[in-house]
């Protein structure tokens, strides 16, 4: 099978110089190639994009918000369909396909609210018959480059809200599972969408660097690794773009003596092990005050071993594979660095025992990390999770501040004044109270601070309404009739 880009409102059947392997990480199987763009390619997208945001732009509020619903109700009628493709190109269980898809409809319908978002500011005579008021308005064409780990929901976090907007969008998803990207396209093409306003290119770094060098293109979305993120951070705003790159992770929970344990230990589960641990706001580290991490570990340690290792279509699933052979040996190599450096692998997920070639590893749990071990370092991206031992909830909060990402961290307490007095002193941009992932609703914003974030703009919410537009002030004089003459300056201020 041929996933080609999608240009103009239809598949682009042009010639194509290199392609990429698309595998089914279940199996290890090839199943698709996908087209790789040229910078040609990328700037005839950018033409067909600038085109149709002539007119997009000046469609009414009303005509953007209707097939922004129309497309809600495509989705959620095919949420299926696209889990499955989730499922079968990045190996994640279907359930976590089903969620994932979920969480993008939720900023889908956030962007359903568009003429009340990106309303304004009056004015009245501010001096005699003058009026001040302020407008946003679209920024033209815009862009998202977007990971493996959420090939529906991050493309959702940026292309709603940038379309609602009034700007045409160019979408780069990751080369590993791209067809979720094409059926959205397809969608939107069906929910009324102007052809032209929504385009996909795929490819590699060549795709990536000929976006963000394209003069035509004034924004740029990014989700990725942090040193990826700093480079589409650098790169994009020499070129005088707007870009919000948000990066990596190490995202520690924290849990303290008083804390409800069954609550924390299932918790600690489904934010380490879910999708395969590759999600930038999974739970790698779990900091264990006092005496707690006798207590918590054996918890762990008894849901772990519950946990069905599979094929993520195959019933009851709770961990598919990770998502190319490449990954899943790079993962290997830290839970051989951890065990070499020291820690105490209680959990050994090399073991799987799934018969074939998929990309499997079971859950690895790591007892006794230091923070100058890799396995608490470096961002895995796998099902690896370390716990610390500290002494007391400053350590614990020391700890935390020093890590160079800041992307979330979770409290667990049944202290309302620690839990009040944590959320005030991390140096976190998310923070959850007795939630492991504390990812915001659709109408606050994503990020994270420190290395976990480039630039000043978070992704969704009213942050993405403000980085797809630009503020625009008019003052206006009507004068009355019985007010003549001339001023050839700033008006009076009476």
């Amino acid at each position: 099978m041929e996933i080609r880009h999608w240009i103009g409102g239809r598949a682009h059947d042009g010639p194509v110089e290199r392609w990429g392997d698309v595998f089914d990480p279940a199996t290890g199987r090839r199943e698709a190639q996908v087209a790789f763009a040229t910078p040609e390619l990328v700037d005839h997208a950018v033409k067909v994009a600038t085109e149709a945001a002539a007119g997009w732009r000046n469609a009414s509020l009303s005509v953007r918000t209707r097939v922004m619903f129309a497309f809600r109700e495509l989705v959620e009628k095919r949420k299926q369909d696209i889990a499955r493709i989730l499922t079968r190109e990045h190996g994640k269980v279907l359930s976590d396909a089903m969620g994932e898809v979920q969480r993008g409809l939720e900023v889908v319908e956030f962007a359903c609210g568009i003429a009340q978002l990106q309303k304004g500011e009056f004015s009245e005579n501010v001096s005699s018959d003058v009026d001040s008021y302020s407008i946003r308005q679209p920024l033209g064409v815009v862009a998202g480059i977007t990971p493996f780990n959420f090939p529906a929901m991050v493309p959702m976090w940026m292309y709603p809200i940038a379309l609602a907007c009034g700007n045409a969008f160019l979408l780069k998803p990751s080369e590993k599972d791209p067809s979720a990207a094409n059926l959205s396209a397809e969608l939107l093409r069906e929910a009324g969408l102007p052809d032209g306003v929504f385009n996909v290119v795929h490819g590699d770094k060549v795709a990536v660097d000929a976006i963000l060098n394209h003069p035509g293109i004034a924004a740029v979305s990014f989700v990725g690794s942090t040193p990826i993120a700093r480079h589409v951070y650098e790169t994009g705003t020499r070129a005088g773009k707007r870009v919000q790159a948000l990066g990596g992770a190490k995202n520690h929970m924290v849990v303290l003596p008083d804390a409800d344990l069954d609550l924390a230990a299932d918790s600690a589960v489904g934010a380490g092990y879910g999708s395969s641990g590759q999600r930038c706001m999974a739970i790698s580290v779990v900091v264990a005050v006092g005496d707690v991490a006798d207590r918590l570990l054996p918890r762990i340690r008894e849901r772990l071993r519950k946990l069905k290792v599979a094929p993520g279509l195959e019933p009851g699933a709770d961990m598919g594979p990770l998502v190319t052979r490449e990954h899943q040996q790079r993962v290997l190599s830290y839970v051989d660095k951890g065990v070499a450096e020291g820690a105490k692998l209680l959990e050994d997920g090399r073991g799987h025992g799934i018969p074939g070639d998929g990309f499997f590893l079971g859950p690895c749990l790591f007892d006794h990390v230091r923070p100058e071990m890799a396995i608490y370092r470096d961002e895995i991206f796998g099902p690896v999770l370390g716990v610390v031992r500290v002494a007391s909830y400053e350590e614990a909060l020391a700890l935390v501040n020093a890590n160079p990402w800041a992307n979330g961290v979770a409290i667990f307490t049944n202290d309302g004044g620690a839990a009040r007095r944590f959320q005030n002193e991390v140096q976190v941009g998310m923070v959850g109270i007795n939630v492991p992932i504390p990812v915001p609703m659709a109408y606050y914003s994503f990020g994270g601070w420190k290395a976990s974030l480039f630039g000043d703009s978070h992704a969704y919410g009213r942050e993405a309404v403000h980085f797809y537009t630009r503020g625009k002030v008019v003052t206006a004089r009507w004068p009355d009739p019985k007010h003549r003459g001339v001023n050839l300056g700033f008006p009076q201020m009476k």
